[in-house]
């Protein structure tokens, strides 16, 4: 897994993390514990710190960085070919596909942002509601089986983890 030190940071990878062979993460990173890196995930903290909490799942072809400090935080789904710049997501969120979420936004918890969605600069998504669109607009409010299935995806990915920690090899 290319893992590579800038300006004398070094990432930090936590206790049961999978990281894709073919991520990126660079700098002053800390992923938290039992976390999901996908394939071509790129996590550049050349600027500014990026924190990742546990059983959060950075799927395939996201890129993350930052100019100052990016934080995400624990069971937080985020979907393939995302975008994350400068933001804060906090625990128990999900970002939608190909969503993009700009500098200074913050994702409280129970949230989710649908898929493709632009969450602009500066915007505050309250907790336990749902937005979507471009830019991103409130929809309704997090229902139980909402969450459910969100726990589930969690529940998968780190039965993935496993498999993937013992049963993943190049051939």
């Amino acid at each position: 897994m290319p893992i590579y030190e800038v300006n004398h940071k070094k990432p930090v990878i936590g206790k049961g993390t999978w990281v894709a062979p073919t991520a990126q993460i660079i700098g002053d990173v800390t992923i938290g514990q039992n976390c999901y890196i996908g394939f071509g995930a790129i996590i550049r903290a050349d600027l500014g710190p990026i924190t990742i909490g546990d059983q959060t799942l950075v799927e395939e072809n996201t890129v993350i960085h930052n100019g100052t400090k990016t934080d995400i935080g624990n069971q937080v789904i985020i979907g393939h070919m995302v975008m994350i710049h400068d933001a804060i997501i906090h625990d128990h969120c999900l970002i939608g596909m190909k969503s993009m979420i700009c500098d200074n936004a913050v994702i409280n918890t129970n949230s989710v942002i649908a898929e493709q969605s632009l969450v602009r600069t500066g915007q505050v998504i309250p907790s336990g509601k749902i937005y979507a669109g471009s830019p991103a607009q409130f929809v309704k409010k997090v229902q139980p089986h909402h969450k459910k299935s969100f726990d589930e995806g969690i529940q998968t990915y780190m039965d993935l983890i496993k498999k993937y920690h013992t049963t993943f090899k190049e051939i």
